[in-house]
């Protein structure tokens, strides 16, 4: 077993878990074997990076969970909220960012309120 077994293995299998797929979804998204992919869920994988990198990407998995785990503590929420503002446009971002400055405030006048 290698150190990287288990950062890349939950991260598959959470994220398969999560997004309702089948080991076999998941290889036919990243064009590999369902064996690499259960191999990799059991912490028994060395990938190359012909596997890795298209898994990672098939299942937009942010690879700080996998190669820096210690720095990246993210809860589910966060990572899917960030992986939505990676995909924006320019222009979309621009559109989001005094609707998510508007909520933010207003989230945290609420939590001041209910502390005080």
């Amino acid at each position: 077993m290698y150190d990287f077994s288990y950062p890349l293995g939950n991260a598959v299998k959470s994220t398969r878990y999560q997004r309702g797929l089948t080991q076999l979804q998941v290889a036919d998204m990243a064009d590999i074997d369902v064996r690499t992919v259960m191999n990799i869920e059991n912490y028994k994988a060395n990938p190359k990076m012909e596997v890795l990198y298209p898994l990672i990407r098939a299942l937009r998995i942010d690879a700080r969970t996998i190669f820096n785990p210690e720095l990246q503590r993210e809860t589910p929420a966060l990572q899917q909220l960030r992986l939505m503002i990676e995909e924006c446009s320019e222009q979309e971002a621009e559109a989001l960012i005094p609707v998510v400055e508007s909520v933010i405030a207003a989230l945290r006048t609420k939590d001041a309120i209910e502390i005080g």
